[in-house]
């Protein structure tokens, strides 16, 4: 009986936060994707934390784009990795261009 309370208050708490215990997004930056070309090549910048205590890195774009070897930059996506109510983040700007 014990275990199924605790089973019952698992999924009701998971049904309230959605995406707590495990989240990995990619989204635009773009508002205009019709027009959007990616280009030839890709680069990326993290942002880490962990325990809500520590946090280290630069999601900046000239970070990305140096990581790629990109002049100029066409279109940024952002992506998120979320693990256990945010015990481990990674934030990351992905930047496509030539």
């Amino acid at each position: 009986m014990r275990i199924l309370v605790i089973v019952a208050l698992l999924a009701l708490t998971a049904s309230f936060c959605t995406g707590c215990l495990y989240t990995n997004i990619r989204t635009p930056y773009d508002l205009d994707l019709e027009k959007t070309t990616l280009g030839a090549e890709r680069g990326e910048a993290n942002i880490h934390s962990i325990l809500w205590l520590i946090s280290w890195g630069d999601a900046g774009v000239a970070d990305a784009a140096k990581d790629g070897g990109l002049a100029q930059v066409n279109h940024m996506d952002m992506e998120f990795l979320n693990i256990l109510f945010g015990l481990y983040t990674r934030t990351t700007t992905v930047v496509y261009g030539e």
